[in-house]
């Protein structure tokens, strides 16, 4: 009887963890590449901002980032409730316009307006269609809670008063 109870705990604890994650592709909002339409729909949606993922294809921070962290479902919905998110191909030529109305590739969007380099890089963009102050985050998260406290971070304004190194070891130790 105790291992029949063991087995049924057990499948429930699995069926539950599995109900949690999602595709991580619906982490992410279409879009056509209108960023400056995307501030317009971010306003009306009354999110307090966007998020855009800076990737590339080879990226394996990139891919684990989607397997562990994207695609899980509270991240999803915490996101989706604050900010419209977005990806951009650091290595892509589709056009897309920036928040001023300039048209220009994915590839000089990331590079000559964001100064990316490396990938991934979360960027939190403002209402106003600029960079949210100490809203940059390059590379990958440990884990789930770490990019939950980074939308936090965002969210409630710590970006205001500290770093994101400062507000994390102040969570941890909390």
């Amino acid at each position: 009887m105790m291992k029949l109870l063991l087995a049924t705990l057990f499948l429930m604890v699995s069926a539950a963890v599995a109900a949690e994650t999602r595709d991580a592709a619906a982490f992410f909002d279409d879009t056509f590449g209108d960023f400056q339409e995307e501030l317009d729909n971010a306003k009306e949606e009354g999110k307090k901002g966007i998020l855009i993922m800076f990737e590339m294809d080879e990226c394996p921070f990139c891919h684990r980032m989607k397997r562990t962290v994207l695609n899980q479902a509270d991240v999803q919905d915490y996101y989706r409730e604050n900010f419209l998110v977005f990806s951009v191909d650091t290595e892509g030529d589709l056009e897309v316009t920036d928040f001023q109305g300039n048209v220009t590739t994915q590839k000089d969007f990331a590079l000559k307006q964001f100064r990316v380099r490396a990938t991934p890089v979360f960027q939190f963009i403002d209402l106003e269609g600029k960079p949210v102050n100490r809203g940059r985050f390059t590379g990958a998260t440990g884990d789930a809670q770490e990019f939950l406290w980074l939308g936090e971070f965002v969210v409630d304004g710590h970006n205001e008063r500290t770093s994101f190194s400062r507000y994390k070891r102040e969570k941890r130790s909390s």
